[in-house]
């Protein structure tokens, strides 16, 4: 069986015990070159390392198959949360293989941003565009979310929707420019962070990077944020 584990959000201390155990079997590692580089201490010597990119990822992931038909132990790395941003991925592993695989979750970004920020899961709705395709469907959703008053965890999509063009898209779609947002980078790395309001950060020439994740916080606050 592949296994798919999810190695938190870009630090060996929010990596589980479980998803420890399963590198440290393995017979083939396998992910993008930064989840990889997270868990490289504990990939065991002997285990055959597969890099991938996001154009060559599936042919990559065929090779990654055939060792599994093989009789391979395999791991495929996910940074965050699987089922999350992670999901896309999660597809072509399958469809490599032909076959539902398992999943491990790990800690996520969202979840050590919620921490950080002491939000609540039941007042907050996650949204990510770090996906291929039409992100339309996405964006009129986050719209509505903040009509309803609720806090916003967003995953930017690397380079063409990053936190200066969904502040201006939510000013052009009717959000009030006074409604705050944080920006946060490498949550277990330096948190290099940025706060202000929506008609703040459209005028931002910071060029934030590829590890962002963004709040929104509602304009009314829920009586467990009172």
């Amino acid at each position: 069986m592949i296994q798919c584990i999810g190695v938190g959000p870009g630090s060996l201390d929010y990596l589980t015990m479980k998803s420890l155990a399963l590198i440290s079997e393995a017979d083939v590692v396998a992910g993008f070159d930064s989840v990889l580089n997270v868990i490289s201490p504990v990939i065991p010597p002997q285990a055959q390392i597969v890099t991938m990119n996001y154009s060559n990822q599936v042919q990559k992931l065929s090779s990654v198959a055939e060792s599994h038909r093989l009789g391979l132990r395999c791991i495929v790395a996910f940074m965050g949360d699987i089922h999350f941003s992670g999901f896309q991925y999660l597809e072509r592993v399958e469809n490599a293989c032909g076959h539902p695989v398992e999943t491990i979750p790990g800690i996520s970004s969202s979840q050590l941003l919620a921490s950080k920020a002491k939000i609540c899961f039941d007042e907050t709705t996650f949204i990510t565009f770090h996906r291929r395709g039409d992100l339309d469907p996405f964006r009129r959703h986050l719209v509505r979310v903040l009509e309803d008053n609720r806090n916003a965890i967003i995953l930017p999509r690397p380079y063409d929707f990053m936190p200066v063009e969904i502040a201006q898209y939510l000013l052009d779609n009717g959000i009030t420019g006074t409604q705050q947002i944080e920006i946060w980078e490498n949550l277990c790395g330096l948190e290099t962070s940025w706060s202000g309001s929506v008609t703040e950060l459209a005028a931002e020439s910071r060029v934030f990077s590829d590890m962002t994740i963004c709040l929104v916080r509602s304009l009314t606050k829920f009586p467990s944020q009172l």
